[in-house]
């Protein structure tokens, strides 16, 4: 019997009494669910043929919290597979499990904070608190660190790919069954009761998918049929010279119709069943091109171009508050256009044209080696018209990550580390690498942190490697830094607006003494014009003249030179200074002018 239900894969009826199941397998001579509820046999409950290769029955007997697969028939040839569907797994290699797809969501008053109010938190599951489920994280443990996190400011957590992956250590992005929860991290169960609980912190859920490529291990959707064009990977696959990733020749055929489904189903799931409030594509390059490359049309995939924006309107359609962000990595602009002027339709995107000239310049040994006109590229970078369709960061997990195969690639460095190996708790680290955290969080773009930065952690990331977190008391300081730069991109006190606007100016460049300033506004006047200044150099200023866009006095709001952070900081008084008309000297092709004072390897942020 042909299931009355819609929806695919294995659906509990609410009323308790049985479950519909709805596979997608064409051209093969039958299908069978078998599972816990017939004793696996292969025949006893088969699924009725429906239309394009769809097949579906209702199994009375059936419920929830039972394993299960579905046997497809060729010819004398029977197999077993597991639900492409299937919202849990017991293993990457195990069977499906039946789910109740209902959850108890309280109501809460969380709303999604603006694009240009957003701070992200970048976090891997496994890695990020094992202090409940020592060895390895869940989301959970995730939930014992949340008060932290919520102090520190961060308003959204980026969660790494959370999907059944292959084994229990993994970065993710090798989902082996894309709608299953990671079942080392947590039941589906826990996913929603974790993603409920941080709404409840007043924070976002962003969580990262991989549409690029699947598996390419313990890949059930693999030959799910005998049909294999080319000897390759079958229906849900491209079977051509398109298959062809960095990761495996498994490239979603974006072309077929009920692929394209599925991944937009996909997309859906996280946003709607599990109430996450964004969705990070991982790689999009290499779903636009075969080579995820911007210089050759010819092996652009078409097809794949036109899933995102169809996938982008949907969300925008259904829940435009949600955000959706490229990693795109190839400073294309067209990621983040309108779908209607031919773009992809994202949000916002991962700039490389930020994180690389700037940990290029802190990392650098020598002071007259640093590019000023670097940095003021970088302050200045869009991708379009508005500042915040790109998002900005000094690490992220490929940052910062330690080498799963080092004959093809050294190791990456958190950056700290990278500024003196061996030293990153040295004063030229922990002084560079926060010069880094007070450019980030002043210049325009959605900021980003990776999991541990606000407390210097050190060394290379890797996923069987979990945070210390002694470190937060022993920097204690570094963590304020980071506590107080966010507050004030936050304009939590009501006077550094500016620094959620669309303004800036790069208004003084000295690239012989290495130091930087600029402006920022929304719409300008006091509460609201910033002026920051950065100092690239291992020298102290008394008295440094810059101009300023109005006259009167200007606060410091922050000064990354005060002993609070760190006992052996200069504490370089970086005073309140009073801006007048300015009647000589260079004032910056400003009318007024005013002088500061400013430590080594330090920033200031101004207002009035």
């Amino acid at each position: 019997m042909v299931s009355s239900q819609s929806g695919m894969g294995a659906i509990p009826f609410a009323s308790g009494s049985g479950v519909s199941f709805r596979v997608w397998v064409p051209n093969v001579d039958g299908v069978s669910v078998a599972g816990e509820f017939n004793s696996w046999s292969p025949t006893a409950h088969p699924l009725d043929s429906e239309n394009n290769g769809f097949w579906s029955t209702e199994v009375t007997v059936a419920s929830v919290g039972q394993q299960y697969k579905f046997v497809i028939h060729e010819g004398t040839n029977s197999v077993y597979k597991n639900d492409p569907y299937a919202r849990d797994v017991t293993s990457s290699v195990g069977n499906s499990i039946i789910v109740d797809l209902n959850f108890n969501w309280t109501s809460t008053n969380f709303s999604m904070p603006a694009w240009n109010e957003l701070i992200i938190y970048e976090m891997h599951v496994g890695t990020f608190n094992d202090d409940i489920d020592p060895g390895l994280g869940t989301f959970r443990s995730i939930k014992a660190k949340l008060p932290d996190l919520q102090a520190l400011g961060i308003n959204a957590i980026h969660v790494m790919p959370a999907a059944e992956f292959p084994g229990d250590l993994s970065w993710g992005y090798n989902p082996s069954h894309p709608f299953a929860i990671e079942s080392v991290f947590g039941t589906p169960s826990d996913f929603k009761d974790f993603v409920q609980t941080v709404h409840n912190f007043g924070i976002a859920v962003i969580v990262d998918v991989v549409y690029n490529h699947f598996g390419p291990r313990d890949l059930d959707m693999w030959r799910f049929t005998s049909w294999n064009q080319n000897n390759k990977g079958g229906i849900y696959f491209y079977n051509d010279d398109r298959d062809r990733t960095p990761w495996g020749n498994t490239r979603p055929d974006y072309g077929r119709g009920e692929v394209r489904q599925y991944i937009r189903d996909n997309a859906l799931m996280w946003l709607e069943e599990c109430r996450c409030d964004g969705l990070r594509f991982d790689a999009t390059a290499f779903i636009r091109n075969i080579f995820g490359n911007n210089n050759d049309p010819s092996n652009d995939i078409a097809e794949g171009w036109s899933l995102i924006q169809w996938i982008n309107n949907e969300i925008n359609a259904r829940q435009p508050w949600k955000i959706t962000i490229a990693e795109d990595i190839r400073n294309n602009e067209w990621i983040t256009k309108d779908t209607g002027t031919g773009g992809a339709g994202f949000d916002t995107q991962w700039s490389q044209e930020f994180v690389r000239p700037v940990r290029d310049t802190l990392i650098t040994p020598n002071d007259r080696d640093r590019n000023m006109f670097a940095i003021r590229d970088v302050i200045y970078h869009r991708y379009g018209t508005d500042a915040f369709e790109r998002v900005i960061y000094t690490e992220s997990h490929d940052e910062v990550a330690r080498s799963l195969n080092p004959q093809e690639r050294p190791d990456h460095y958190r950056l700290p580390e990278e500024i003196w190996r061996g030293n990153a708790d040295s004063w030229f680290a922990r002084k560079r690498s926060t010069l880094g955290a007070v450019l980030l969080f002043t210049t325009p773009g959605i900021p980003m942190i990776f999991q541990g930065q606000e407390f210097l952690e050190w060394g290379s990331w890797a996923d069987n490697t979990p945070l210390d977190w002694s470190k937060k008391d022993r920097f204690k300081g570094i963590w304020d830094l980071y506590q107080s730069l966010i507050r004030l991109r936050r304009n939590w006190f009501n006077n550094t607006r500016g620094l959620r606007g669309q303004n800036v100016n790069v208004f003084h460049i000295n690239n012989n003494d290495k130091l930087i300033a600029f402006h920022r506004w929304e719409n300008g006047g006091g509460g609201d014009d910033v002026i920051v200044v950065l100092n690239f150099s291992d020298r102290n200023y008394d008295s440094y003249t810059i101009g300023f866009p109005s006259p009167g006095t200007w606060y410091v709001r922050f000064n990354s030179d005060w002993q609070g952070f760190s006992p052996d900081f200069g504490n370089f008084p970086g005073y309140n200074t009073t801006a007048g008309r300015a009647i000589w000297g260079d004032t910056d092709g400003l009318t007024f002018a005013g002088n500061v004072g400013i430590g080594a390897y330090s920033g200031l942020i101004f207002s009035q």
